[in-house]
């Protein structure tokens, strides 16, 4: 039986501002990825999306950004390997202290927004990410953008890693996402989203926006949450996955 694991990105609320249908989106998936108070989330929302995900027996892990609340941690910075590195660390620990705090182990960790974009093609920055979790506990799986420069620094680091895949975005003939400033980034298709999502877990194919099949791996598949059409669409693809006796476990039951 072929196995996937359903992540989605949670914790994003900060103060007084809530993002995000936490609790709604936690019914369907298998894995959250919990912002660690830089990009997004505080103390307090990261106790009470730890507590959430305990509740729906979901399997947890940080989500570090940059250091860029304003800007919601999707702009590209320019630091240090070992300020990445550090940045990393940091924000691990702190997610692993209300882990703690809650009786729960972190299972991965998923860089968030412009980090996981520049890590997906910059060699380097991928390796000090890597060597980040790796220094906080070497069992931590690292999941990154497939077959992205990310993926191998984890393998390199001596890491699980996680190869990660997206419902609703269009890739690039060299497998990466095309860029959401462009004509067709998004797949609006609800029916043609799951279709790509069925057979990149089945076939480890998909169709660039190019026109070409591309060769891709689906450990784990990127759901957002954070209108209801879109909790929604987290429903439908877990139905559609299940009908294809495709079975959604967290990423830390197969693999290896």
């Amino acid at each position: 039986m072929y196995k996937v694991d359903l992540n989605s990105d949670l914790g994003e609320s900060f103060g007084n501002y809530k993002l995000g249908l936490d609790g709604d989106v936690l019914k369907y998936i298998s894995s959250a990825n919990i912002a660690c108070g830089w990009h997004a989330g505080d103390p307090m929302v990261m106790d009470k999306t730890v507590s959430l995900a305990l509740e729906a027996n979901v399997a947890i892990g940080a989500h570090p950004g940059y250091p860029d609340l304003l800007g919601f941690g999707r702009r590209e910075m320019k630091v240090t390997n070992e300020e990445a590195k550090n940045y990393v660390k940091y924000q691990i620990g702190a997610l692993w202290a209300f882990a703690q705090g809650r009786g729960m182990k972190l299972q991965h960790v998923k860089p968030h927004g412009g980090l996981y974009n520049m890590a997906a093609v910059d060699a380097e920055l991928a390796k000090a990410i890597a060597e980040g979790v790796y220094e906080v506990d070497k069992n931590l799986i690292l999941m990154g953008l497939a077959n992205s420069e990310l993926i191998k620094a984890g393998r390199n680091a001596g890491l699980k890693v996680a190869n990660e895949v997206f419902a609703d975005r269009a890739y690039n003939s060299d497998g990466t996402l095309v860029s959401r400033k462009k004509e067709g980034a998004m797949i609006q298709d609800r029916d043609l989203a799951i279709s790509r999502v069925v057979r990149m877990v089945k076939e480890g194919k998909v169709c660039a926006i190019t026109g070409e099949d591309i060769d891709i791996r689906a450990d784990s598949i990127c759901v957002h949450g954070d209108n209801p059409q879109a909790v929604e669409f987290v429903n439908s693809i877990k139905k559609a996955l299940e009908e294809e006796r495709v079975k959604i476990a967290p990423i830390g039951e197969f693999i290896v």
